[in-house]
C-alpha cells in the first residue's frame, strides 16, 4: 500500500452536518394536519355524533323532553319539586342556588351525623307528616335524604306506596286505585338485577291529573 493510500485511509473524515430544511417546508404539513385535524375533531365528529343520535335515539338525544297538551313540562330525566299535596313529591334536591337545578349536579356533601344534614331530614320529615298526620307508617330514606346529583327524577316504589293514602284523600280516589297507578309505571331492575324498583315522579303525577 502507498503511503499515499495510507494517509488518505488514517485521514479522519469531516462530520456530517444534518441538513436543515428550510422553514417553509415545515410550516406547511404542520398547518395542513392542524386544519385537517379541526375539520375532523371539531365538525365531522361532533356533526356525526348529533345525527346519528338524533337518528337512533331521537328522544334522549333532544333531552328526554315530557309534553302534554303539546307544550313542554319537564324532562323524564331531571326531578321537580312539587309541594301539593295532591302530587307525589320527589327526593329532595341539595343543588343550589334552586332545587333541582340541571346546571349545577351536586349533593350536600353532608355526613350523616352533621347537624345541618339532621336538621335538613328533621324538617323533611316534618313536612311529609303535616301533609299526612294520620299516616304512622315508616318514611321511606329516599324521601328524607338528597342523592348525590340532586336530580333523581324517580323514588322507590315505597316511597311512592308511603304517599298513597294523602293523594287518595286529595283526589277522592281509593288508597288501591293510587296503588295500582304506581304498580303500573314502575320499573324493575334492568335484568331483573341492575338497579332498584322504581317509579317516574313526573309520569306518575301526569297519570294523576289525566286521570282525575
Amino acid at each position: 500500500m502507498s503511503s499515499l493510500n495510507a494517509r488518505a485511509i488514517s485521514r479522519p473524515s469531516a462530520p456530517i452536518e444534518p441538513s436543515v430544511p428550510a422553514g417553509g417546508s415545515i410550516l406547511r404539513p404542520a398547518l395542513v394536519l392542524f386544519a385537517s385535524l379541526t375539520l375532523l375533531v371539531g365538525v365531522v365528529y361532533p356533526y356525526a355524533v348529533t345525527g346519528i343520535g338524533k337518528l337512533a335515539f331521537a328522544d334522549q338525544a333532544d333531552g328526554s323532553i315530557v309534553m302534554r297538551d303539546g307544550k313542554p313540562v319537564g324532562s323524564s330525566l331531571i326531578g321537580q319539586a312539587f309541594s301539593s299535596p295532591k302530587y307525589f313529591w320527589g327526593r329532595p334536591s341539595a343543588t343550589g342556588p334552586m332545587p333541582n337545578n340541571a346546571a349545577n349536579s351536586s349533593g350536600s356533601n353532608l355526613g350523616p351525623t352533621n347537624p345541618a344534614q339532621i336538621d335538613a331530614v328533621k324538617g323533611r320529615i316534618d313536612a311529609l307528616k303535616a301533609a299526612d298526620p294520620a299516616n304512622t307508617a315508616k318514611i321511606p330514606v329516599d324521601l328524607v335524604t338528597a342523592s348525590g346529583s340532586g336530580l333523581d327524577p324517580e323514588i322507590s316504589l315505597a316511597a311512592a306506596y308511603y304517599q298513597a293514602p294523602r293523594i287518595a284523600r286529595e283526589r277522592k280516589m281509593t288508597v288501591e286505585e293510587v296503588r295500582s297507578l304506581v304498580d303500573q309505571l314502575g320499573e324493575h331492575p334492568a335484568l331483573g338485577f341492575f338497579g332498584e324498583p322504581r317509579v317516574n315522579v313526573l309520569a306518575l303525577n301526569l297519570a294523576l291529573d289525566k286521570k282525575h
